[in-house]
């Protein structure tokens, strides 16, 4: 396995770490598409189920592609292991699930993707843990939920997709306090901008299917923590349950890990220019990005990110209609709900990601019938402009 200097910055981390070449000396990770693997005799069997020998026996327990992969990812978040998943919803459900029991209670940022927000509103009330959401950055309403004991926390922050900041050195403070472990998704800001464990969480989620895969291809999930953690609590729940990642898909996620930190920083240089231009375009009221020295939360962004990430919330005149009529009129930059990609995408957060979540909690989080969330990629920042300039311009009357 290739030993990794301390001296290695994060650039160099994502194409080196974590590699271990076979006998044949290969430049890229070997790619093993294989279900099981075989022993040198029945005893060796035996010990491998028992864990007296090291040895891999099922590519739903562990394979030597997806190993490479979650040895990278934890050299580059400075965790002590990781496990990755099918998908990035599998790495947040297996955190909580692994780890939570019945009896036990849960406190949640109210500003979640929409599918963690079901997490924590529908699915683990019905195992009966208690769930309490928070406005993440009231600290007050985060000391006063963990006055109680209670099992984990979870927040998003930068989070989706009004982009707010959330203290999460503050809230790990009270968390702890109250017994809890601290599960941040860390997809906004990605691991080039922003280290959660550093500032206190126990554990770090991703979709890797985001910026780490980053052009369109895989799906896939991590969560990083304490070794531990990871293999007495949740190992034992995702070898269990299934949620493994493919191997092939690993494989694309180690390729995309090479160039991370290039397409990140080009991606975000393209964001900061977009957002300004949007600040100050005709037909839009609001713009949300971290880079910005009118984001709210400016002063806290200082402290705990080193750059405002590739994701840009700008709020349109004519609410739905008006929304539709940009999105529908832009040529270069295309309709998905994915986002970290190389190429520009655009969502309706109220009628995709966050449809599910009643309208009113909607705008109380900012989410607005107005607002579309922007994921800017690779392409001319100057060609982007133009391209959004042709989409306001269909908010003008007919």
């Amino acid at each position: 396995m290739t030993d990794t200097p301390s001296s290695w910055r994060a650039a160099t981390r994502m194409v080196h770490a974590g590699s271990e070449r076979t006998p044949y000396g290969e430049t890229s990770e070997a790619l093993f598409l294989t279900s099981g693997f075989v022993y040198d005799s029945a005893e060796q069997a035996e010990g491998t189920f028992t864990g007296d020998i090291e040895h891999y026996q099922y590519s739903r327990f562990g394979n030597p592609t997806v190993a490479a992969l979650e040895r990278r990812l934890a050299d580059l978040e400075g965790a002590e292991a990781c496990i990755t998943t099918a998908t990035g919803m599998g790495a947040v459900s297996s955190a909580l699930l692994s780890h939570v029991r019945t009896g036990e209670r849960v406190v949640a940022s109210r500003a979640l993707f929409g599918s963690n927000y079901w997490i924590i509103a529908n699915l683990l009330p019905r195992y009966g843990i208690e769930t309490v959401f928070v406005d993440g950055g009231d600290l007050a309403a985060w000391r006063e939920a963990l006055a109680v004991p209670t099992a984990a926390v979870l927040l998003e922050s930068p989070s989706n997709p009004m982009l707010d900041v959330l203290d999460i050195r503050a809230i790990v403070e009270a968390a702890h306090k109250a017994g809890a472990i601290v599960i941040v998704d860390n997809v906004f800001a990605t691991p080039v901008f922003q280290k959660p464990l550093e500032l206190g969480a126990d554990v770090v989620v991703y979709s890797c299917t985001k910026h780490i895969d980053g052009q369109g291809r895989v799906l896939g999930g991590a969560v990083l923590g304490r070794k531990d953690w990871i293999s007495e609590t949740l190992q034992p729940f995702t070898r269990n349950t299934g949620n493994a990642l493919s191997p092939f898909n690993a494989w694309v996620m180690l390729k995309g890990l090479e160039t991370l930190a290039i397409r990140v920083d080009a991606m975000t240089r393209n964001a900061a220019t977009v957002a300004d231009f949007l600040a100050g375009a005709a037909g839009v009221v609001q713009v949300r990005y971290p880079g910005r020295a009118d984001h709210p939360h400016r002063d806290l962004i200082v402290t705990q990110m080193t750059g405002g990430g590739t994701l840009v919330a700008f709020t349109v005149e004519g609410g739905k209609e008006g929304a539709f009529r940009v999105m529908n009129a832009l040529r270069l930059i295309a309709i998905s709900n994915n986002l970290g990609d190389s190429r520009s995408l655009v969502t309706h957060p109220a009628t995709t990601t966050h449809m599910k979540i009643a309208p009113e909690e909607r705008a109380h989080l900012g989410i607005s019938d107005g607002t579309i969330r922007l994921s800017v990629g690779l392409e001319d920042a100057a060609d982007l402009i133009e391209d959004l300039r042709r989409g306001l311009a269909a908010l003008a009357p007919v």
